[in-house]
């Protein structure tokens, strides 16, 4: 049997909620030229003078909150650690499993460098996005070949993609649903990190722009690698899967920065509109994340709760993400079988 290692990677988080290290964290994060895709020097001047000094003291605050309740930790890394631990139990022979951030810690290049000391004659880069964006999986894998390719020896590698719809993701959520009766819902939502249009446009190679490829409607051949193409297939797999009616949910997008056109409808817009429009329960689940973090504990669990009460509304509950579920590690385990060769 090939030596083999799995490289389980996550966004990141700052190493603190102090102000100096969200300042770290979000300089690198947004000076990637995937996630703020203009001029380079527009975007340096952007970040570094504009954006971090004013929005880190502000974040700083809500990753309190978060470290707060995550027991002084960062609730993403304290999961990512658990399942990697679990995970490479129950892989037993089969491979080993390392996990890393592409920004903060663990680094990508101590990681790697660490992996590369075990002469693997295979490595898997496995993004923990179930949807594919370049912002996010895309830049994980270009920063992956990046380290890998200054080895000397470099070994088999291949990448576990997307798997916004695999049965094993799916049912995944699904369990968590089990924890509340969604027949005592007004409304359910599926928020979806957001991303810029022109994002999801700059995937076909067509020339056309998203809104040609209905992407609301279908997976289909031009659409598969397109984030909201791939997010509206996972609501219709969950609504079949959970039974809900059509005219009882939505699917929406959060988390937008800047003045630019991100992908539409956004989640507070509509939580405003359900709120005014006499919805009094709402519960919400975060299909893109399979961790809980600042956008989902902090940003859904309690800055929508206030939008949405606002508003009129009265109850928003939030379904917990995978985070370290041993149905979940075992979910894994599935999508990487499936993709490691004998």
């Amino acid at each position: 049997m090939k030596k083999r290692g799995v490289l389980l990677l996550n966004l990141g988080t700052p190493n603190s909620p102090s102000v100096k290290d969200v300042r770290i964290y979000l300089r690198e994060f947004l000076n990637d030229p995937r996630v703020i895709d203009i001029g380079r020097l527009a975007q340096l001047l952007l970040v570094n003078l504009i954006i971090v000094p004013f929005r880190a003291p502000k974040s700083a605050k809500e990753y309190k909150k978060l470290f707060k309740i995550g027991g002084g930790k960062s609730p993403l890394l304290t999961y990512g650690k658990s399942l990697t631990s679990k995970l490479r139990e129950i892989a037993e022979n089969d491979f080993d499993v390392e996990l890393a951030m592409r920004y903060g810690s663990p680094s990508m290049d101590d990681v790697l460098a660490k992996m590369r000391l075990k002469n693997y004659e295979e490595i898997y880069i496995f993004p923990l996005y179930p949807h594919y964006a370049s912002a996010s999986s895309g830049s994980t894998i270009e920063k992956a070949f990046k380290i890998i390719n200054k080895w000397w020896v470099i070994p088999e590698v291949s990448i576990i993609g997307q798997f916004y719809n695999h049965p094993s993701f799916i049912q995944c959520i699904v369990n968590r649903a089990k924890s509340f009766n969604l027949a005592d819902y007004d409304h359910v939502m599926f928020s979806y990190h957001g991303i810029p249009e022109r994002h999801v446009d700059k995937v076909y190679l067509d020339g056309k722009p998203c809104a040609d490829h209905s992407c609301d409607e279908e997976i289909n051949s031009s659409n598969s690698h397109c984030y909201k193409a791939t997010c509206y297939a996972t609501t219709r797999l969950l609504v079949d899967a959970l039974k809900i009616p059509a005219d009882k949910f939505s699917t929406c997008f959060q988390s937008r920065l800047g003045r630019d056109p991100w992908l539409t409808p956004y989640t507070d817009h509509v939580i405003e509109t359900l709120g005014k429009n006499g919805t009094k329960k709402l519960l919400v689940f975060s299909p893109a994340f399979v961790a809980d973090c600042l956008e989902t504990t902090i940003e859904i669990g309690e800055e929508y709760l206030d939008l949405f009460k606002e508003n009129g509304g009265e109850q928003l509950h939030l379904v917990p993400s995978l985070n370290d579920n041993d149905d979940w590690v075992k979910g894994l385990l599935n999508i990487i079988k499936e993709k490691v060769s004998n």
